[in-house]
């Protein structure tokens, strides 16, 4: 099996950082708009922005024959309907079940990629990796993931939560097996199929929007350009050429960075744990990808 090309790696990190960083920009713009309304903003700027460049790149998609079912359901599986399930879920549950949701997507895709895509087979050894990174995330996290928010819906919460999780993981399955296409292309398609979903249901859940402040909207542009429009692209690309299961590498850095960055920017305490958590994130990580990081040590990639 080929080792993962240096270029993928750097992708994979450069994702854990954005998406850990996009945390911190999140709780700034909730200060002056509303949740769905939030994700439908940075869905919306991104397909203008990507969907801009793709124009200008001929509108090229795939090569052969188009497969619209699954791009619809990549589309609303990949941003809407997951954007909707974290909004309304965190209303009732505590942030670190959140965290710990998201991180149990490689769970999920990996024996999901074991049936659906070759050359993506479940080995002990990657599955005990990513058990251990898991671990990692819950220690990082602590007893914040299990807590109970006292909420009537907690619950359902936790459902829709875990459910945005299933989203991302399927999707990323499904986007794998999509035939050959523009990259940029793919990228602006999910984003303007979510934004059909999104509007209507940001005006059903909140009413029409009202305009935020300067500052909001400076905020919710940098939403859309980077962990969105930015982040969504090397997400197809990763998926696509590098496979949806070392894309889920991303997922045990994104807690890392969040509480990081939450302890230099707002001030937050770093748990005692952190030094341990990422150690066993780091070292289930390199176990369950021993062999791809062996050849990219040993040939370059």
């Amino acid at each position: 099996m080929p080792g993962i090309a240096p270029r993928y790696w750097m992708m994979i990190a450069a994702l854990g950082l954005v998406w850990g960083a996009t945390f911190l920009l999140i709780k700034l713009a909730l200060e002056g708009i509303t949740p769905f309304w939030l994700a439908a903003g940075r869905i919306g700027f991104a397909a203008l922005l990507l969907g801009a460049i793709w124009g200008w790149r001929g509108f090229k998609l795939f090569r052969g024959e188009a497969n619209w079912p699954s791009i619809i359901i990549i589309g609303i599986l990949s941003t809407a309907l997951p954007f909707m399930m974290i909004s309304w879920g965190q209303q009732h549950v505590s942030s670190g079940f959140t965290g710990v949701s998201m991180a149990a997507i490689p769970l999920m895709v990996l024996p999901l990629a074991h049936f659906f895509v070759p050359g993506e087979q479940m080995t002990l050894r990657r599955l005990i990796g990513f058990s251990i990174g898991f671990a990692g995330v819950a220690l990082l996290i602590g007893s914040k993931a299990f807590e109970t928010s006292g909420a009537e819906l907690e619950a359902y919460g936790r459902a829709a939560c875990l459910t945005a999780a299933a989203c991302y993981s399927v999707s990323s399955i499904l986007t794998r097996r999509l035939p050959p296409a523009d990259p940029v292309g793919l990228a602006a398609i999910f984003l303007v199929i979510g934004c059909f979903i999104i509007f209507p249901a940001a005006w059903a859940a909140e009413g029409p929007p009202v305009m935020p402040d300067t500052q909001t909207l400076l905020i919710a542009a940098i939403l859309g350009l980077i962990p969105t429009a930015a982040a969504n692209l090397l997400r197809v690309i990763v998926v696509r050429e590098a496979g949806p299961t070392f894309m889920t590498l991303t997922n045990y850095q994104v807690p890392v960075w969040a509480v990081v960055l939450g302890a230099v920017f707002l001030g937050e305490d770093l748990p005692p744990s952190m030094l341990l958590a990422m150690g066993m994130i780091l070292g289930g990580l390199g176990l369950s990808q021993f062999g791809k990081l062996s050849r990219l040590f040993t040939k370059g990639g």
